[in-house]
Order: structure tokens, then C-alpha cells, then sequence
């Protein structure tokens, strides 16, 4: 069995979605949001997002992160404030010795949903169902369940052909 985290960072809400995988079978463990107050300074919001997935990392030890990659969206600003949040989660899953793999938005969406154009609630609603859960996860704990389910499946399809996308591990690129 292989535990994977996946996260959906963001400044003020990081989501994180845990998946246990045997196989190609995918079996839910947990999904939540660390949410930075708005009242924090960024240096302060960055240290809660450093904490809380410090914690997720230690409540579910995992063989791989998986997280989603910056895009230059509205504006350069929220792009640098992102950056920073996704930098901090990585630094905690780097500490640990965790491999870290990177996926864009758009190709998560297109192997969630089948769509790189799809809408929050289509993931929500595709991970629901790929998971088999009960009840909707919050949107930015589906997001990341999203980004796990797709490092899954590309690490799946990249065995089968022999295969890996691009990991860091303490510090150093590995192709």
C-alpha cells in the first residue's frame, strides 16, 4: 500500500486530500482545509500553511506528495502570494524526505473530469465519485484529492510504460 498526499495550495485556504493505494485500486483515508486568518500578516499565513501540512505529513505519514503547480492567473500578485504558500508545503514534505511530484491545473482537471476546462464543482463532483464517498468534500480538500488522484494514475500509466515524471528530493531534481 501507498499513501498519497495530494495539496491544493493557496495563501489563505491549502487543501490536502489523502489516498491509499494497492495496485490500481484507490481507497480514501482523509481531506481537509488549513486555513490562514485573513487578519496574519503573509509571513505569519505562510507559517500556519508550513504547520498545518507539517501535521497532515505527520498524522498521515505518506510515501508521496503530489501538489499542483503555479499558473499566472489574474494577477502576478496572487500568482507570487500562491507560490509562497506552495513553496512552504513543499519545504515540509522536503524536511521529511518525501518525494514531491508537480502538476498543472489543467491536466489535473483533464484526468479527474475529463475536461482542462472544468469548474470546481465538476472535480468536486468526480471525486465524490472516483472515491465513492458519501458526502461532497470541501472544494479545496477535492482539489487536492484531485491532485493525488491524477499523480495515481500517472504514476500508473508511467510504470506501465516504463517511465517517471520529474520528482524533487531533498533539494535535487531527479529525472
Amino acid at each position: 500500500m501507498t499513501l498519497i498526499i495530494g495539496i491544493d495550495p493557496g495563501s489563505r485556504v491549502t487543501g490536502y486530500g489523502v489516498i491509499a493505494v494497492t495496485g490500481s485500486s484507490q481507497r480514501y483515508v482523509a481531506s481537509g482545509c488549513i486555513k490562514a486568518s485573513d487578519k496574519l500578516t503573509l509571513p505569519q499565513r505562510l507559517e500556519e500553511i508550513f504547520s498545518g501540512v507539517s501535521q497532515v505529513l505527520k498524522e498521515y505519514p505518506s510515501d508521496e506528495l503530489a501538489i499542483e503547480r503555479v499558473f499566472m492567473g489574474k494577477s502576478a500578485e496572487s500568482a507570487l502570494k500562491l507560490g509562497h504558500a506552495r513553496g512552504v508545503a513543499i519545504v515540509a514534505a522536503a524536511i521529511k524526505g518525501i518525494p514531491i511530484f508537480e502538476y498543472e491545473a489543467r491536466k489535473i482537471k483533464q484526468a479527474v473530469v475529463g475536461t482542462g476546462a472544468a469548474s470546481k464543482d465538476q472535480v468536486q463532483d468526480m471525486v465524490k465519485t472516483l472515491l465513492k464517498l458519501p458526502n461532497y468534500p470541501q472544494k479545496d480538500a477535492a482539489d487536492a484529492l484531485a491532485v493525488a488522484l491524477t499523480h495515481t494514475n500517472t504514476q500508473f500509466t508511467m510504470e506501465r510504460m516504463g517511465g517517471c515524471p520529474r520528482t524533487y528530493r531533498r533539494g535535487r531534481v531527479i529525472d
